[in-house]
């Protein structure tokens, strides 16, 4: 077991209109919401301008695969949007977030909130589902969850 990697990680929620980003405190207890980046151009900027402000070591990248363990086109999207990442310096992993939106809109749900009054924060309540499974994944196993992306740069 290698324990756990302190340090701020940041989960990413890809959508195809919107990017949910959230942050973890540096000893992984707590996944916190920070801001929606507009998908498009400018986002791979936007998220590295945010993992400069908070310091992460690591981008923590959903992988919205169908129920049935399928890929889907969001799923090539979502990892087509992990590799520029990596390409652009960061320390990326993937991991599966198969019920990180429907967990999201069922607690914002039951804090109250219409799915239209939800609608601006929920791809932010997404990103730290994700992250908050993986910090509880490597709390647990002390291992990393997910899979490490590498950058393209990397490979001859």
């Amino acid at each position: 077991m290698s324990g756990f990697r302190p340090g701020v990680r940041l989960g990413i929620d890809v959508g195809t209109a919107r990017i949910g980003v959230a942050r973890s405190d540096r000893d992984g207890l707590l996944a916190v919401p920070i801001e929606t980046v507009p998908r498009g151009p400018g986002d791979l900027a936007r998220i590295a301008a945010i993992a400069a402000e908070y310091d992460a070591f690591e981008l923590v990248v959903g992988l919205p695969v169908a129920l049935s363990g399928r890929e889907t086109a969001s799923t090539a999207d979502a990892r087509a949007f992990a590799q520029d990442l990596a390409d652009a310096g960061h320390r990326v992993r993937l991991i599966d977030e198969r019920l990180s939106t429907v967990s999201a809109h069922a607690a914002l749900r039951g804090s109250g909130r219409s799915q239209r009054s939800s609608r601006s924060i929920v791809d932010q309540v997404a990103a730290v589902v994700l992250l908050q499974q993986a910090l509880d994944v490597e709390k647990s196993t002390g291992n990393p969850a997910g899979a490490s992306i590498a950058s393209s740069q990397e490979h001859p």
